[in-house]
């Protein structure tokens, strides 16, 4: 059998009988489909892999196959790793009219198993003749040009009149959320703040108006009053607005605020969660914010506020007397005074300190210190936001 001669169809297999002849890692990729398809799925094996044994929505018969095993059957897959069952499977298929694929030689059964993905309601498969590694490449680009929104499609919740608050990550462009870059993909207008991936930018169509938050005119301490006021005014005017920002909308990014000014003014919201920075930068410069055996809890604190600001909400005493990690963002500025109150408040002098500038993109920079040294380090190195500060333990791995 070729790509040429092969008709592509859709199966309806709800209630119907497939049998699947073999338990191995072949029979394992192809049954949660087959499964989820609705389909009466009856597995015959002498052997199965763990995962197929635990596997609900099947019925698994624990011998070898034989004759009339397909007796009833819609559809059946031969999927051994002995040819002489396979082609016994695909014989008694032929005798009774039944589709066979069979896995180990693609071109002897009456049925191939195209490289698939399911994608916002589309079912995408692509044959190359039995070439499955060509078939398998062509289907993930494909996969990856529709998230991307190089091929158009639907994407729920880009609907005009509307705004979607999307994270988009860290820095690194490849690190925003399928979602995110689908959304992205259909806007009509983007308001960016700085700290957004500004690649993604550059992918939008010309006909795209890109709206810089931070360049919005307001008067003094009216910045996020500017930006829900271009937000409401663009979803009015019947556009689809995505509000990109960095990191995850809902950490220390005002995205609630535009939330509630969005819902007030009736237009509709979409929230996109997205990787934040906190976790992610320590991350990909090798520290994980907690570790077994070494921290049993971590906090994110904003550092906008100084310590001894009337209006901060962080109880600076029991963050020093933690033993977890701190992670603390917009930080730089203030670090002498943080640094300070964790000292007097009882944490180590060596306690290790990792800092990272312009974490995930190429202009990162570390800096590894203690918590007594840290604030003289940052200085004498020039670090300056946006860049995360771990203290902790975990800060010392990989020095």
């Amino acid at each position: 059998m070729t790509s040429e001669n092969a008709y592509l169809v859709g199966l309806r297999l709800t209630g119907k009988k497939v049998v699947v002849v073999g338990g191995g890692t072949v029979a394992q990729r192809r049954l949660p489909l087959l499964v989820s398809s609705g389909a009466d799925v009856h597995v015959i094996t002498i052997a199965a892999t763990p995962a197929v044994e635990a596997l609900d929505g099947i019925t698994l018969t624990m011998r070898p196959f034989r004759d009339g095993d397909l007796d009833g059957a819609w559809y059946a897959i031969a999927a051994t790793d002995d040819p002489v069952v396979n082609a016994a499977v695909v014989a008694e298929a032929e005798r009774r009219h039944v589709f066979c694929v069979r896995a180990d030689v693609a071109r002897e059964g009456t049925a191939v198993t195209p490289a698939s993905f399911e994608y916002e309601g589309l079912a995408v498969g692509v044959l190359a003749g039995g070439e499955h590694r060509r078939s398998a490449a062509i289907r993930s680009a494909i996969h990856e040009a529709l998230q991307q929104g190089l091929i158009a499609a639907d994407a729920p919740g880009a609907v005009a009149g509307s705004v979607a608050l999307v994270g988009g990550g860290p820095g690194d462009a490849e690190l925003i959320t399928v979602r995110g870059r689908r959304l992205l993909a259909h806007a009509d207008v983007v308001v960016a703040d700085r700290l957004a991936p500004q690649e993604l930018l550059a992918e939008l169509a010309p006909e795209v108006e890109v709206i810089d938050a931070a360049k919005i005119p307001y008067g003094r301490a009216m910045a996020q009053d500017a930006i829900n006021a271009v937000l409401i005014d663009r979803a009015k005017a019947g556009k689809f607005v995505v509000r990109l920002k960095g990191g995850d909308p809902f950490v220390f990014a005002r995205g609630y605020e535009e939330v509630i000014a969005c819902s007030e003014a009736g237009i509709p919201v979409t929230v996109v969660p997205g990787v934040t920075s906190a976790i992610a930068v320590p991350a990909l410069a090798g520290v994980p914010v907690t570790h077994r055996g070494i921290t049993h809890e971590f906090v994110v604190v904003s550092g906008h506020l100084a310590p001894d600001h009337p209006e901060s909400l962080v109880n600076w005493d029991a963050l020093a007397a933690m033993s977890g990690t701190i992670v603390l963002l917009m930080a730089v500025e203030r670090i002498e005074l943080f640094a300070s109150v964790l000292l007097a408040g009882g944490r180590p002098a060596e306690t290790p300190v990792l800092v990272v500038q312009h974490g995930t993109t190429s202009a990162q920079r570390t800096l590894r210190s203690t918590l007594a040294a840290a604030p003289e380090r940052i200085r004498s190195d020039g670090i300056r936001p946006p860049a995360i500060i771990v203290i902790g333990a975990v800060a010392g791995f990989g020095d």
